[in-house]
Formats: structure tokens, C-alpha cells, sequence
């Protein structure tokens, strides 16, 4: 049995609610405890969004200690990134940064590069909260020298970092931080030959990500890796990334990878996709083509930011999760789901409204989503009758 959570940024609310009454895991104090025979698989982006960052880098640190390779760490973006922050706080601030701020105080320009290169506004905040609770100073400057000493050697963000990897395969399920697409599927930055397959994709993406985590560790600028992890310069996208790569339309309906894409993932025997990184409501979204289903997990911006508890075997996918209709109601989301079950509408977008089939609620009707323009989204329940009524297809 997996377990999956995803993009908690920061937020301990979203790791606590994901281990309450979950049966594969349980969070004591600040340790995970896993459950016999159960794997742990984290997606990545731990911090930057809530006041809680270096408590959850130590909770999940430890869990890999305690574990070994039942516990997995996918590196996301908001991670990474942080890497950066050796070199532009002692010295080297980004190209673009205003001249004024060139010679400002390490905290003026961390304020500025969350502000205008991470997506992190209020990460700052977040850490000095963070810090004024552990009892210590929490000035901007001390906020900097905070996250310089997580980096250090032997800093607990530093040792996260060099426990985590790029991708994960088990059994027929593949785990991305962000997507798997045309550009990016099979792929390895600085490597011109397409890998043979995804297990040697997967292979070359996490061999990839040591050499540079291990530059790092060495005291030298992982470039390529910082490169890999950001938007392309001018847009909000990267689709020949795994970590920031996104499988939605312009309105956020997510969408299933192309045909091609499907067709290679199925030759080598994958048939589950499982990504965070791109918000998609506040529950898991389910995506459906025949023998295959993607899981979009990331719940950030979500009306109720939990943390949903999604575990899997080979056959079968469990989605446990809260979500808010558009009226305002609560409501559970439960079900289970064998992979190849065909007659399910879980998963499957109706062809008139646009409306994805996006799961189970506990009570037997389903939740339907659809996104909007301004980052807005609808959710609301349809009866089974009402759902058999409808066109279904495959979401692309």
C-alpha cells in the first residue's frame, strides 16, 4: 500500500488533517509512524505558504531516517528554489534585481526575491512567525540568517534536499511533481538521446538531480537544476520540466498528458500518473482514459486546504478528502475505485457543460468541477441519475 500527500507548504494543519484517521499512518507529536507494509510518498513543495516550513523539512527528514526507502521525497519547485538563496544572499542578488536594492540588507533583498522570482510573498512572514514561536529573534535579517542556516552544512534543509529525488515509479504508478508531457517524457536535462523507457527516464532524472544537489553540496550553483525548475523566462509554464510542468487548460480544467504521452507510458507498463504542484479545487481530481487515470493532489488555494488522504495498491485508488460546494455545504469525499473498471463516470469530463466527474461524495452523489476565468473554479454535487444522463469522454 502508498500513501500520498502533497504541497503542504508550510502548512501543519494540511499534514496533521492528511494523518487523522488515515489507516496507513499516524503523526505523533512531530513523527510519522507508518503502518506495516505501507510506503509514504511525499510530492514536494514543504514550505513557503504557512508558518510551519522547518517543522515539517525536520518531520519528513526524520521519517526518511526512521524508514530508509519506505518513505519517498519528490523534490517540488518551492524546494528547490531555495537553493538559490546561498549565492544571493552573500553577494550575487539576481540580475534583475533593482539597483537601490543591490546593496540593501540580506533581509530587504530576500523580501524582494520571494516577492518577484519564488511566487512566495508571504514566505518571509511566514518564517519570522516561525521563528518568534521557537523562541528566537524573527527581524528580516534574522529571517535570512535562518534560512542561510538551514542551507549550511549540516542545516536540516540541506539534508532534506539531499534526501530527495525527481521521480518514483512503484509497480504500475508513476509519481511527478508536476506532469509528464511531450516536451519533458523521457527526457534528461543535458542527455540528447531520449532515455529507452520510463524506468530509465526516472533513473536519469533522479541521477540528474544528485549530480546537482551534490554541486550544491560542494559549494558550487546547481544551475541546471535551477534552470529545470523554473517557468520559462516570460511565461507561467515549463512543460519540458517534471517538477513545473502542468496539465491543465488556460481556464485550470485539469487534462489528461496527449495520446502519445499515454501510448509510451502504457508500453512500459504505467498506468497511474500521480502529480501535485498545479492547484486544482480542494479534493484530489481524478482524470480517465480506459486503463489509465492521472491524480492531481495539490489543494493550495483551495477553499478548504487539507490534507487529503489518497492511498493506492496497484488495482486500487482511495481518495478520503473535504470539499465546499458552490452553496457553501460540506461535504465528505470517500470512495474507492478499481483501475480498470469501465462503467465508473469518476474521471471522465461531460462533453456539453465541461463539468469533470472529479469523485465520490460520502453521501452517493458525485462532485462535479469545472474551472473559470481569474483562477475561480465551480464545485457541486449531480445524483448518479443525473450523471448517467450525461456525454462522458476522456478529459484532454
Amino acid at each position: 500500500m502508498i500513501t500520498y500527500l502533497t504541497d503542504v507548504e508550510g502548512r501543519w494543519d494540511k499534514l496533521a488533517s492528511f494523518a487523522s484517521g488515515n489507516p496507513c499512518l499516524a503523526l505523533e507529536g512531530e513523527a510519522l509512524r507508518l503502518a506495516d507494509d505501507v510506503t509514504f510518498v511525499f510530492g514536494g513543495d514543504a514550505i513557503d505558504r504557512g508558518p510551519h516550513g522547518r517543522r515539517i523539512i525536520r518531520t519528513l527528514l526524520a521519517a526518511r531516517r526512521a524508514y530508509g526507502d519506505r518513505v519517498v521525497l519528490l523534490a517540488g519547485n518551492r524546494d528547490i528554489n531555495k537553493m538559490r538563496l546561498w549565492r544571493e544572499l552573500d553577494g550575487a542578488p539576481p540580475d534583475n534585481i533593482p539597483e537601490p536594492l543591490r546593496d540593501a540588507s540580506r533581509g530587504e533583498i530576500l523580501r524582494w526575491i520571494f516577492s518577484n522570482t519564488m511566487g512566495a510573498r508571504d514566505a518571509a512572514n511566514h518564517r519570522a512567525t516561525e521563528l518568534a514561536a521557537e523562541g528566537r529573534a524573527h527581524s528580516d535579517n534574522d529571517v535570512a540568517e535562518s534560512y542561510l542556516e538551514d542551507l549550511a552544512k549540516g542545516g536540516p534543509l540541506r539534508e532534506y534536499l539531499l534526501c530527495c529525488q525527481l521521480g518514483y515509479r512503484a509497480g504500475n504508478t508513476l509519481f511527478l511533481h508536476g506532469g509528464a508531457t511531450e516536451e519533458n517524457l523521457c527526457r534528461v536535462p543535458g542527455i540528447v538521446e531520449r532515455s529507452r523507457g520510463i524506468d530509465e527516464w526516472i533513473s536519469g532524472l533522479n541521477d540528474f538531480y544528485a549530480r546537482e544537489v551534490k554541486l550544491f553540496d560542494s559549494g558550487m550553483p546547481p544551475a541546471a537544476l535551477i534552470a529545470y525548475q523554473m517557468p520559462l523566462k516570460g511565461t507561467r509554464l515549463n512543460q519540458g520540466s517534471v517538477i513545473y510542468s502542468r496539465p491543465t487548460d488556460e481556464l485550470g480544467n485539469p487534462v489528461l498528458p496527449s495520446a502519445r504521452t499515454l501510448d509510451e507510458l502504457r508500453e512500459s507498463g504505467v498506468h497511474r500518473l500521480i502529480v501535485g504542484h498545479t492547484p486544482s479545487g480542494d479534493c484530489p481530481a481524478i482524470l480517465r482514459d480506459g486503463d489509465f487515470e492521472m491524480v492531481l493532489a495539490d489543494n493550495s488555494y483551495g477553499r478548504l486546504e487539507r490534507g487529503s488522504q489518497v492511498s493506492f495498491t496497484d488495482r486500487r485508488l482511495t481518495v478520503a478528502a473535504l470539499t465546499e460546494l458552490d452553496g457553501g455545504e460540506r461535504e465528505r469525499v470517500h470512495f474507492t475505485s478499481e483501475l480498470d473498471d469501465r462503467e465508473s463516470p469518476v474521471g471522465h469530463r461531460d462533453r456539453d457543460s465541461g463539468y469533470l466527474i472529479k469523485g465520490k461524495l460520502e453521501r452517493g452523489d458525485y462532485l462535479l468541477f469545472r474551472g473559470l476565468p481569474g483562477y475561480k473554479y465551480e464545485q457541486i454535487a449531480a445524483t448518479p441519475d443525473d450523471v448517467a444522463r450525461r456525454t462522458l469522454i476522456a478529459p484532454r
